[in-house]
């Protein structure tokens, strides 16, 4: 295995051998020497190598865990792409016209050599300790969050103090001294992941999201060449952050920073995988390249000053931005269905120098993620990102939804070599997999669905999980993750490992989940089909559904786990409440069905008014003779809570001897329309009811429907509100241009043919329950303390309060969930005092309803 990789004397003679094949393009130079005496190497490719350093700059350093030998691969491998292909890659020119590349292909060089001939899976440089030991993680040796240590014989011992080492210092001078530098890689392996840096606090920040889609937009390009997706996750408290690093150090000093996680092992199989993860590399790196000018900390093409959402609905979303006038600029928007996805072509909404866009036909109850930049056009650089919106459309009309969390007590994992499964739940993550010294895992989760209507009609249910380690997922294309509804009729102890292997599923839910399809940090759903959401529904039990999550049972020959780490969202293990585990559900309910008979018929001719007669057509002078028919609305149940699902008005027409083409029109008119021929030759049509019916249909099928369009529903439900009675028209239509004394009837004596009005409809709060009152941040002995008071409502299910530091967040979905209950109070536990933030109260009801947020400013202290 260790053969075909390059030893450090092989990759310094390769690029030795290039600075003089490629001198235009190509350097090498030493930036300082290690423990041991051996140059570390520093190689720089530019279009002209001449002005390399006037450039804005992308800064490559692999291999600094003496073990991960993939940075030192990829970046011979990066060189010789580039190298033998400028001449005729015109895109290759182009970013090299505007950008340069520093690589330090190997930082622990050191290190990485005694991997390579004694021991492999040494991590640390060849520091020879005062206590005798040996190395110190380079990787722990920064100063942002550097951790004092004296254990050092520890993987992870970061030195007696931060820049100890001459191969950190090496890195540190050189950052320093090229202020170009915009954009710092770590190449690291193992995981198939990208960590974004991040500066120790619970907010985001203001660049977080250039740095996700940063990442992002690699990872579309891996996508492409293998179909492995990547990754994406920014550490926050309360997690265990990595301190002392690299990136953390490129990042203070303005850079986006990012380490990247190749493959699944330290030292993978070169021909089987690290081939392929060199060539689905390349062109990752040069998405990163591409981005490199317009980091520029200098550049005049400053991210817009505010990006918000000014109105929701159930198909669409209209978003404002504001940026000073400049002809030269317009602005990019982006619209992604999942949080951390790419900024590219297949995903760019809209191209505008306007300071709004509306973006329409969105699915409802849906989540959507916004991205913009502003563009040169005469330059082409782009800005940085502004932070993302994310939005939820509205429900529609007939629809509500439901999120369910798994409940803590019955939610855990069961191993087949552990005896004390029992104490997993509720507290630890959820392991599914298998590995050496647990056996097979697998994972069960119980959510309790007692609000959920017993007459719902699901439409469309997701299961997700949140993935927080990827790293113990060692073999590439091996094994798929599955979940199962289990049957809780003969399910035995939900604690008991082989009570738990020997469920019945009753039916698997979703796509399964492959092994490279394993993302850290981006949400797994599995989406439900019609079929799966009915088997959901038919077996819960004491309110409550319970899924067994199950992964790869055997392991190859040498493999020691291919184990599958999800958050519980639960005790000192989870990462908190918008973690867990969550069944989302939109679903519908029965319909109840009101008939309507007419309050009035009419027919209306020009010589007169006759009652309680349906005729229309063509009087014998040809003027068309009109049916009149009026319905009270009074009998339907009160318009807050009712809404109008479905309409249509049924005519049974009496004997037809009519051959001419006629045709009969249904038409919704102003209800203050008067009953006069001349009034009814200029009414107001709402809207046309259903198709037209021509006479010979009539013959074939004397029983006529006419549908309400979409429009005609609303303006129907609009009547309902102040119970005003509806009318409506029938007319007749010719292709001739003239025609008398045609005429038809329609039946009215007979109850079960007689016109009717059909109305379905459903009992649902139209409107959301008040705002809260008083709402004002405290501070309680140090901490943050938001309180308001609940609105006196007896349909108020909930509270809901979020938390974002850029904008005030015209949806519940658009910042960091902090509560949901009843309880007029919440603290935000891990939020940074030194951060301006909005907070937003929401209160919802069944529906859910939510109603406008009541945004409270905490400003931080200067």
């Amino acid at each position: 295995m260790k053969q075909l990789y390059r030893s450090y004397a092989q990759s310094t003679e390769i690029f030795t051998k290039y600075a003089k094949d490629y001198e235009k393009h190509f350097t090498l130079e030493t930036i300082g020497k290690t423990w041991e005496k051996r140059d570390i190497n520093l190689i720089t490719i530019s279009s002209d190598i001449k002005n390399a350093h006037k450039k804005p700059a992308l800064f490559f350093t692999g291999t600094i865990h003496a073990r991960e030998w993939v940075g030192h691969e990829l970046a011979i491998e990066f060189t010789k792409y580039i190298l033998e292909n400028l001449e005729h890659d015109l895109m290759l020119q182009e970013y090299l016209e505007k950008a340069t590349i520093y690589m330090v292909p190997c930082a622990n060089p050191d290190g990485y050599e005694y991997s390579r001939n004694h021991f492999s899976f040494w991590r640390k440089n060849r520091r020879v300790n005062a206590d005798g030991t040996f190395g110190v993680d380079l990787n722990r040796n920064f100063p942002i969050g550097f951790i004092s240590s004296t254990k050092t014989n520890s993987n992870i011992y970061g030195g007696p103090n931060p820049f100890s080492e001459p191969e950190s210092q090496a890195l540190r001078d050189f950052v320093l001294a090229h202020k170009n530098i915009t954009i710092a890689l770590d190449y690291h392996s193992q995981g198939n992941v990208f960590f974004p840096a991040h500066d120790f606090r619970h907010e985001d920040t203001l660049d977080t999201s250039d740095m996700n889609i940063l990442c992002a937009n690699m990872a579309e390009e891996i996508r492409k060449i293998s179909g492995r997706e990547y990754g994406i996750h920014q550490g926050k408290p309360p997690a265990k952050l990595i301190s002392g690093s690299g990136r953390e150090f490129y990042y203070s000093k303005g850079i986006i920073s990012s380490v990247v996680e190749v493959g699944t092992r330290n030292i993978s199989d070169y021909m089987e995988d690290m081939n392929e993860n060199l060539r689905e590399h390349i062109p990752a790196l040069l998405s990163a390249v591409k981005e490199v000018p317009n980091y520029k900390k200098d550049s005049n093409v400053l991210r817009v000053k505010s990006f918000e959402v000014s109105d929701i609905g159930s198909s669409h979303v209209d978003l404002i931005w504001e940026y000073k006038k400049d002809e030269n600029i317009y602005f990019e928007v982006y619209r992604s269905n999942e949080n951390k996805k790419f900024c590219m072509d297949a995903n760019l909404l809209a191209q505008t120098q306007s300071h709004s866009f509306s973006d329409i036909n969105l699915e409802s109850n849906k989540d959507y993620f916004y991205n913009i930049r502003a563009v040169n056009k005469k330059t082409k650089v782009k800005s940085p990102f502004f932070p993302q919106i994310r939005v939820k459309t509205s429900l529609e009309f007939d629809e509500f939804s439901r999120t369910y969390y798994a409940s803590a007590a019955t939610t855990g994992y069961v191993s087949e070599n552990l005896k004390n499964n029992d104490k997993h739940f509720g507290i630890n993550s959820l392991f599914v997999g298998i590995d050496e010294n647990k056996g097979i895992s697998y994972a069960l989760i119980t959510i309790n669905v007692k609000t959920l209507a017993a007459n719902a009609i699901i439409k469309s249910a997701s299961f997700n999980l949140y993935p927080i380690n990827r790293v113990s997922t060692t073999i590439e294309k091996y094994g798929e993750w599955n979940v199962g509804i289990v049957n809780q009729d003969t399910m035995g102890d939900i604690t008991n490992f082989d009570d738990v292997n020997d469920m019945e599923i009753i039916s698997y839910i979703g796509q399964a989940t492959q092994s490279s399809q394993l993302t850290q940090g981006i949400w797994r759903s599995w989406h439900l089909s019609g079929i799966e959401c009915l088997a959901l529904k038919k077996f819960i039990k004491n309110d409550q559904i319970v899924l067994r999550v199950e992964g790869p049972k055997e392991l190859k020959i040498a493999r020691n786990k291919q184990m599958m780490q999800w958050d519980i969202g639960y005790g000192k293990f989870g990462f908190g409440l918008t973690y867990r585990p969550r069944i989302e559900l939109t679903y519908h309910v029965d319909t109840n069905i009101t008939t309507l008979y007419p309050k009035e018929v009419h027919t209306i001719s020009n010589k007169s008014i006759l009652n309680n007669v349906a005729t229309c057509g063509f009087d014998d002078q040809g003027k068309k003779i009109y049916s009149f028919f009026e319905f009270n609305l009074s009998s339907l149940p009160a318009y807050d809570y009712t809404m109008i699902t479905k309409a249509y008005f049924e005519l049974n027409s009496k004997a037809i001897y009519i051959k001419d083409d006629i045709r009969f029109h249904l038409e919704f008119i102003d209800e203050n329309t008067g009953k006069s021929y001349k009034s009814i030759s200029k009414r107001e049509i709402i809207q046309n009811i259903g198709y037209d019916v021509s006479a010979n249909e009539l013959k074939n099928n004397q029983t006529q429907y006419f549908m309400f369009d979409s429009f005609a529903q609303i303006e129907l439900n609009k009547k309902l509100k102040n119970k005003v009675d509806v009318s409506f028209i029938l007319k007749a239509t010719s292709s001739k241009k003239f025609i008398k004394n045609k005429t038809i009837s329609w039946e009215l004596l007979n109850n079960d043919l007689a016109p009717k009005l059909i109305i379905e409809h459903i009992t649902k709060r139209r409107f959301p329950i008040k705002e809260v009152e008083n709402a004002k941040i405290i501070n309680d002995n140090g901490k943050v303390k938001i309180i308001w008071e609940n609105p006196k409502d007896k349909e108020l299910k909930g509270v809901l309060v979020i938390k974002n530091p850029y904008r005030a967040p015209l949806s519940q979905v658009d910042g960091q969930k902090l509560y949901a209950g009843n309880d007029e109070f919440t603290y935000d536990e891990f939020g940074s005092k030194d951060i301006s933030k909005y907070y937003a109260i929401f209160t919802y009801d069944d529906v859910p309803n939510y109603s406008k947020p009541v945004f409270i400013r905490y400003e931080a202290k200067k």
